[in-house]
């Protein structure tokens, strides 16, 4: 048994260590994904260096998770299967912009004391003096436009400086600035890159047929007209049209459902669906970096701005203050008829450290949200999130896994259940999608061997599939497609069936029909996400006072699953529109509302509501229309993000109160004559600079 000690525990918030380099990196992960799976546990990180564990856990239920720590052998990491299992590494962009950055850091540092301590003091001062005009054009252009912002403040503070011949004053402002500017521009390069690399699709090469001839090609070569060939299990590499081929497509990255497209000569296909079954011969329409799902990541670089009102609020209180500072000034020179105690008070400014350290918090909170798998688009974004108090869920590949099984099989009409799935899994596995596979994996489980007694299979898309069985018509799929299309009659000992599974929890049922009658009802069931039930409670921990699921689904199911996850709401059986429509009542109603889903049939609920979020594996258009994207499928993603945006705002709100104390102090020690103009731009040029700095530190 390994032994672990706790080497930090606050309440929700647990640290225990078993040991330096008790388990790999993969092993790492392994313990994490498992530890996730309980019930108490809202957040994991690993270290496997120093073999730490860090947990965020539901306070109430410590007692529980120290019982399973202990039951907890990690040894069983050992022989643990870890084929499936990804470790996230730098990638080499980031690793060179890192360098890039650390670089530019030590050149400003080593400049500006390169020149204090070894140039000649003339030949430094005109150094120094070169250096300012840039600082002083600025201010210049400002005051041109009539504006008595940041910009003239600095300009003012460097050119007092220079006046007054406090060169070194001049040219440690001015480093600071560049570091300060440099930590901004860092920080939010850093997330763009990483929330860009999050949803790349990357491929080095394809194959294309050309003059009749398959060949292997970079994808850097790759001309608009070639024609790509991609088979069965690869990812198609670029936007489309079929010219030759047909097969089972995976579109659930665009439609965000998880049932299979059968696609044929003509048809469009995009960049980053997968193929289950067939060939394709595609004919490029767009290049790689012109499909759809690259639009999502250039789409990052404009929604990456939009920023919380509160950065807006923030600027704008900077540049207001800037006036105040000028009055300071003035008025102390006016006092005291003494320079020097009022360049001390116009050394110091509140407006740099608020607007710098609120920018880069929020920007910073992004960073970190994208390590935690959660990309957000704007600033504006997490304070919707930190005040929103509905939360509304799609229910299929949301609130579920959409990974279906069969949960029952009823056989009518003389026929046995074995012969119903034996039939079924005959039919289904020539056109496999997601419930097809469901069917089929049963009939396997239970070693029901399925010969070939039938003719040929024809797949009617969106509908079901037909064929003859021992000379009848054998049909199998949808209620609309057996009893409407195909005109089968029925009865009311059937809908009595029908009713029972629903209100057994049935996600969808599939009907098999031979020689124009039902001959078996398979029930088939969209498991809950493990971590579902326990997610929605910490929600309603964190402050949302309601929690609601819109589906198409019955009315049965719907009920089954809101009494399950313990909603406070749920409306079934809902069109597209219906639900943006209940979002814009809760909106009427004066909610902040949160809308979660993954489909296209979402996406009018995700555009009305206050902040969208797509989920992992959702469709092109919701995740283009979201405001915020969830890498991982995981739902305690969402508490995380709660957690994460309130202690960014309370971060914001207590930088805000540190530099308006630390700045206070110093303008009015400045004033009185106690320090001077070079002690107080050191302190108030590093105290931004450290709260910057600061202001990039983990929130959870």
């Amino acid at each position: 048994m390994s032994s672990f000690t706790i080497a930090h525990d606050i309440p929700g918030r647990m640290r225990i260590r078993y040991g330096k380099n008790k388990f790999s990196s993969v092993q790492g992960e392994v313990l994490k994904k498992d530890l996730y799976a309980w019930p108490m546990i809202e957040s994991v990180e690993v270290n496997n260096v120093t073999g730490s564990v860090l947990m965020l856990y539901d306070k109430a239920q410590k007692g529980l998770l120290l019982n399973k720590l202990k039951d907890l052998d990690i040894q069983y990491l050992q022989n643990a299967d870890t084929s499936s299992i990804v470790v996230h590494s730098q990638s080499p962009e980031a690793i060179a912009m890192n360098r890039e950055y650390m670089n530019r850091f030590f050149k400003i540092i080593g400049k500006r004391y390169f020149i204090k301590w070894f140039l000649p003091m003339g030949l430094g001062n005109a150094i120094t003096i070169y250096k300012s005009i840039h600082f002083i054009k600025e201010g210049l252009a400002s005051l041109f436009q009539c504006k008595i912002n940041v910009p003239l403040l600095d300009a003012t503070s460097i050119g007092v400086s220079l006046i007054q011949k406090n060169y070194t004053i001049a040219g440690n402002i001015m480093m600071l600035l560049n570091i300060s500017d440099l930590l901004e521009d860092y920080t939010r390069k850093k997330t763009k890159l990483e929330l860009s690399n999050s949803l790349s699709i990357q491929f080095d090469k394809v194959w294309i047929l050309e003059d009749g001839v398959e060949q292997e090609i970079a994808m850097s070569k790759l001309q608009k007209g070639d024609v790509v060939i991609s088979q069965m299990g690869s990812m198609i590499p670029i936007d489309g049209e079929v010219v030759d081929g047909e097969a089972m497509i995976n579109e659930s990255s665009f439609t965000g459902e998880p049932l299979s497209k059968h696609v044929k000569k003509n048809d469009t296909v995009f960049a980053g669906t997968l193929i289950e079954e067939g060939k394709l011969f595609i004919r490029v329409r767009n290049l790689q970096d012109e499909s759809r799902i690259s639009n999502i990541v250039k789409m990052i670089d404009t929604n990456e701005s939009l920023k919380a009102s509160i950065q807006a609020k923030a600027e704008h209180l900077a540049d207001s203050i800037v006036p105040f500072s000028f009055l300071g000034f003035f008025g102390v020179l006016a006092l005291t008829r003494n320079v020097t105690r009022a360049t001390s008070v116009l050394m110091v400014d509140y407006s740099c450290a608020i607007r710098l350290s609120t920018s880069i918090a929020v920007i910073s909170a992004m960073l970190e949200a994208s390590k935690r798998n959660v990309l957000v688009k704007g600033g504006k974004y997490l304070e919707a999130i930190k005040d929103a108090d509905v939360i509304v869920f799609d229910k299929t590949g949301t609130l579920t896994n959409a990974n279906p099984t069969v949960k029952k099989v009823v056989p009518l009409n003389g026929y046995t259940r074995d012969e119903v799935l034996r039939i079924a899994a005959c039919l289904e596995e020539h056109f496999p999608h997601s419930v097809a596979n469901a069917i089929v994996n049963q009939a396997k489980k239970e070693g029901l061997i399925h010969e070939e007694e039938h003719a040929k299979v024809e797949y009617i898309i969106a509908h079901g599939i037909a064929t003859s069985l021992y000379g009848k018509r054998a049909i199998i799929g949808s209620d609309h497609f057996v009893f409407e299309d195909e005109g089968i009659e029925k009865t009311d000992d059937m809908d009595d069936v029908i009713h029972s599974l629903e209100s057994e929890g049935a996600g969808s049922l599939i009907y098999l029909a031979i020689d124009n009658q039902v001959a078996g009802i398979i029930s088939i069931y969209d498991p809950l996400k493990v971590e579902a039930k326990q997610a929605i409670h910490n929600l309603k921990t964190l402050g949302m006072t309601k929690v609601v699921m819109l589906t198409g689904d019955c009315d049965s199911a719907a009920k089954a699953v809101a009494h399950e996850l313990d909603l406070d709401d749920y409306r079934a059986s809902v069109l597209p529109e219906d639900k943006a429509a209940y979002i814009q009542m809760l909106k009427d109603q004066g909610h902040t509302v949160i809308m979660v889903g993954d489909g296209i049939n979402d996406t009018p609920a995700l555009s009305t509501a206050d902040v969208s979020i797509s989920m992992q594996d959702s469709s092109d258009l919701a995740r283009e229309l979201a405001d915020i994207t969830l890498v991982s499928s995981n739902l305690n993603e969402l508490v995380i993000l709660k957690r994460l945006a309130m202690h960014l705002f309370d971060r914001i709100h207590a930088n805000y109160r540190f530099i308006v104390a630390f700045n206070s102090s110093l303008i009015g020690l400045g004033a009185l004559g106690l320090m001077s103009p070079n002690t107080t731009s050191l302190l108030h040029n590093g105290s931004t600079f450290a709260i910057a700095a600061s202001s990039t530190r983990n929130y959870l």
